[in-house]
């Protein structure tokens, strides 16, 4: 789901809870604000998976041209 969709969807949700009654209103309040709190923090940790992953990708690269430039040396020896 693309973030504008969840957006959409959760102010949906919220406009609708808006409609309840006073009772059952704060429950789904909270659930609606924690479903949004847990939203954003997966988005972070995604973030931040992704520059793991681009920083491993980039360090391998490293080693495998260190690893060919060591073999190439070793060759001439």
């Amino acid at each position: 789901m693309k973030e504008n969709e969840f957006q959409s969807r959760l102010q949906n949700l919220l406009e609708q809870i808006d409609t309840l009654p006073d009772t059952e209103r704060p429950k789904l309040e909270q659930l609606a604000k924690e479903t949004q709190q847990r939203h954003t923090r997966m988005k972070k940790t995604i973030g931040e998976l992704q520059e793991s992953l681009d920083h491993l990708r980039l360090s391998v690269k490293y080693l495998v041209f260190d690893l060919e430039a060591t073999r190439r040396e070793n060759k001439y020896l």
